[in-house]
């Protein structure tokens, strides 16, 4: 068999850009989409030969199939688009609500469904989701929800596509995400309540995800990556 892609949902940025630079530097061919076509272009371009874009939107699932057309075999799946959106009951968006809903319910399974024609015994798939399931916040009430669902859609998923494994990975806080750029007290506090006495890194959270995705005997697992900061 030829060897197969990876194709990374949500690879133009965040952890999904980092497992694309390490998969493209090892040699393997590498799918990333995004929302915005030009930029998706753009990103692949700044990557290793052998990684090409494909502009996808998540929150609309009718699309998918024609995006992904003709991409196979498929060796490794990584879910990783996410939005993050803050919706309080007393100030409710529906529609903001529909489209995160959509995004992680639907877009996800959309996509396995679209490409499991094209995986073999060996593909593996990797969802993130995060631990605002377990720890929500004021206006979490829709990522806690579907971050949740994640819990759940990994096993249904490993019973399913079986011999495909599933497996799913919550990141904690990441100290060095862009997104806590400006957000140094905040950090401090997450740093002084976890255990291990440090923030995780992006690399933490990537040696996680490649572990989950290239260890053949983990499935169905839904991996947290916090430094205990959940046991307290």
């Amino acid at each position: 068999m030829a060897e197969g892609v990876v194709v990374i949902v949500g690879g133009t940025s965040g952890l999904g850009h980092r497992l694309a630079e390490k998969y493209a530097a090892g040699g393997r061919p590498v799918v990333i989409t995004g929302r915005d076509a030009a930029r998706v272009e753009a990103v692949a371009g700044e990557l290793p030969e052998g990684v090409r874009g494909v502009a996808l939107e998540l929150c609309e699932p009718r699309d998918i199939a024609a995006r992904l057309d003709g991409i196979g075999p498929v060796d490794r799946v990584v879910l990783a688009a996410i939005d993050r959106d803050s919706n309080t009951v007393r100030d409710y968006d529906a529609e903001r609500a529909v489209r995160l809903a959509t995004l992680k319910l639907v877009g996800y399974t959309e996509v396995l469904h679209r490409l499991h024609p094209a995986m073999h015994d060996e593909t593996a798939v990797l969802m993130f989701g995060g631990l605002a399931k377990d720890r929500p916040y004021p206006g979490s009430t829709t990522v806690t929800a579907v971050n949740g669902a994640v819990t759940s859609m990994v096993r249904t998923f490993a019973v399913e596509l079986a011999p495909v494994r599933v497996n799913a990975l919550h990141p904690g806080i990441v100290g060095d995400s862009p997104m806590w750029k400006d957000a140094d007290e905040m950090l401090a506090n997450v740093k002084a309540r976890t255990p291990t006495g440090r923030l995780i890194t992006m690399d933490d959270v990537t040696e996680a995800a490649m572990f989950l995705l290239e260890n053949r005997s983990v499935n169905g697992v839904n991996l947290a990556v916090d430094g205990g900061w959940m046991m307290l």
